[in-house]
């Protein structure tokens, strides 16, 4: 099996989360791709919201793409969330899956700064996106690291600009699947 392992805060997913889950399947050939919401954010310092609506939020992304699935697994645990811990727990349970991380070059960028990363990077092949805007140069230890890159045409969006054209009362239908916008319009999620 090749898995793509897909985390974030999803607060909330958006189109580019889809396009760039679409894109590793299909580059990597993928047999799927877990969204794994993370239960605990640890790197986030604004107030997150609530699990159970992060959660809805990605089942109504992923519905009706069968290779996509929601791993609930940094839900269920305590504490931080941490990718490494993660990926240990999955490679236990279905030994000799081959593990892509999948991730924005932004993300990437700022790998040496996740917990025990080391680690990590020696579990999975990083899967690498291109995102908008300029990024620092990678730390040397992840530069060496196993990946490969995903092509993906440079999608302009990311969740604190839907967040915040929310809180101000603009439309963000088009930078989130049809469901997504219905389940924050009908929950009033990121409302001033």
């Amino acid at each position: 099996m090749r898995i793509g392992l897909f985390g974030g805060t999803f607060d909330p997913p958006h189109n580019a989360h889809v396009a760039l889950a679409h894109a590793a399947l299909d580059a990597l050939r993928l047999d799927m791709v877990r969204w794994i919401p993370a239960g605990q954010p640890w790197q986030k310092a604004r107030d997150i919201t609530p699990a159970v609506h992060r959660e809805a939020m990605v089942r109504a992304a992923i519905a009706g793409e069968p290779r996509f699935v929601l791993d609930r697994s940094e839900l269920e645990r305590a504490g931080p969330s941490y990718m490494v811990d993660t990926v240990r727990e999955l490679q236990a349970r279905e030994p000799g899956a081959h593990w892509f991380l999948v991730l924005g070059a932004d993300q990437v960028a700022g790998l040496h700064t996740w917990h025990d990363w080391r680690a990590l990077v020696g579990l999975v092949t990083l899967a690498v996106a291109n995102r908008p805007g300029g990024h620092p140069p990678l730390d040397p230890e992840v530069q060496s690291a196993a990946r490969c890159v995903v092509p993906l045409p440079l999608l302009d969006l990311s969740a604190t600009d839907i967040r915040e054209r929310r809180a101000r009362g603009l439309p963000i239908h088009s930078m989130v699947p049809p469901a997504v916008a219905g389940y924050i319009e009908t929950h009033a999620l990121y409302g001033s």
